[in-house]
């Protein structure tokens, strides 16, 4: 699970680095759904703007229901975060970006207890020249909590996949290095070999080896 884990950051990096180099596009990522009682766990909820060049007024919420049980708030944001009388309160930190397209949160010092759904729910308030329209969104999360880290069958083959590429890349580069290293050697002592022979014509007979040149 730890190796998937760290393939799915890298590759989410690489995402938004490239979009952050092409243009300012917003990525929606999903979230991690499996947590490791005593850690930390970011809940990742990204609702990207449609019309970035618009201005919004943005309002989050975020709720949480048990197994079995029923949602009830534990976080809200509407220009200044605000921790909700929860099992959370406490242990809930905000994780999100300026823009409020990334609305995510951090679980601090997860428990067994925490298993269950937590949901998003993101309004937008677009202001236009004209008029003004509300855009609406939500998105859940339905949390894992497990007492030690797993690995499963995917990660165990990602793992190995990454050392055969390793293997692969390190003999691909010791390949090179020998094929250019002959390559320059041989070029070396066939240059050696014609200065040689050159050097051992007669004096008489080196005039015969140059070459006339046409006026």
């Amino acid at each position: 699970m730890a190796a998937l884990r760290k393939i799915a950051s890298v590759a989410s990096l690489v995402v938004l680095l490239m979009a952050g180099f092409c243009s300012p596009v917003c990525v929606e990522v999903p979230s991690e759904t499996k947590a490791v009682q005593g850690y930390h766990m970011r809940l990742q909820c990204i609702s990207c703007m449609k019309r970035e060049e618009v201005s919004a007024d943005t309002f989050v919420e975020w709720y949480y229901k048990p197994e079995g049980g029923k949602d009830s708030l534990i976080y809200e944001f509407n220009g200044v975060p605000l921790e909700t009388i929860s099992p959370f309160q406490g242990r809930i930190q905000w994780n999100g970006s300026k823009d409020l397209q990334d609305i995510s949160l951090n679980i601090l010092n997860v428990t067994k207890n925490d298993s269950g759904i937590f949901t998003c729910n993101v309004t937008r308030k677009l202001n236009f020249e004209v008029y003004h329209t509300t855009i609406r969104s939500s998105k859940s999360i339905h949390l894992i909590v497990t007492e030690e880290a797993e690995d499963d069958f995917t990660s165990v083959v990602s793992e190995i996949m990454m050392y055969i590429l390793l293997v692969f890349l390190t003999l691909w580069l010791l390949i090179e290095m020998i094929y250019c290293y002959r390559k320059i050697s041989k070029t070396e002592e066939t240059t050696q070999e014609s200065a040689t022979d050159y050097l051992a014509i007669p004096s008489e007979n080196k005039e015969k080896c140059t070459v006339p040149v046409e006026e």
